[in-house]
């Protein structure tokens, strides 16, 4: 995985006022710490951190006023309704060192005709040196018929990277389609346990009166 590298400067503001500034400024307030060395709080550039982050376990290499520092995203707090980022905690990583990351499954193919392929895991947690993180795997379901199954120890991983989860969890459960008739009478069935009543339609009757 390729490295950004982003210029970074020292916070001395702290609390919901100063940081309200600094993302007027095109910033993001953000703190780096790890490998027992103090949490150091600085201010990074808007339009390219947001960038960055756009890629899972984007690796980041900031430059604070002359010093490199190798960093990893541990958390990235954005706006529940805007979206933007608002905080990021980075947490630094050295090279050659192994890391534990969550990595995007990506489903590809078609299952055979009349299923539904349910996907259990949208990631799957990995070990892997901080400097060659997988961005995503690729998970087929070409021709899968009703009843496969495909187990996190399963998905094929590049040399390297090793499972760091239960090989025995779901990832994706392929089951047959349910007829309409069967869709509606589970459905009434569910209607039935919690008291609904179906309104009956008179529109026949009210046709037919003269």
């Amino acid at each position: 995985m390729a490295e950004t590298k982003l210029s970074a400067e020292k916070r001395t503001e702290f609390g919901k006022g100063a940081a309200r500034r600094i993302r007027r400024a095109d910033k993001i307030p953000a703190v780096v710490y790890g490998h027992g060395e103090a949490p150091v709080h600085v201010t990074l550039p808007g339009h390219a951190t947001m960038i960055a982050l756009r890629q899972s376990n984007a690796l980041l290499e900031i430059d604070l006023e002359g010093e490199r520092h190798l960093t990893l995203p541990k958390d990235v707090q954005r706006d529940p309704i805007k979206g933007f980022i608002e905080h990021v905690d980075l947490i630094t990583v050295r090279r050659g060192e192994k890391v534990t990351v969550d990595v995007t499954l990506v489903l590809t193919g078609e299952a055979a005709g009349n299923t539904v392929v349910n996907q259990e895991l949208t990631t799957l947690s990995v070990e892997a040196e901080a400097t060659h993180l997988p961005e995503s795997f690729e998970v087929s379901v070409e021709g899968l018929q009703a009843g496969s199954q495909i187990a996190a120890g399963d998905v094929p991983l590049p040399e390297g990277t090793t499972l760091a989860g239960d090989p025995a969890q779901l990832v994706v459960v392929v089951q047959g389609a349910a007829s309409a008739a069967q869709a509606e009478a589970e459905l009434e069935g569910l209607e039935a346990e919690a008291g609904i009543v179906r309104e009956e339609s008179h529109s026949d009757d009210q046709g037919g009166a003269a």
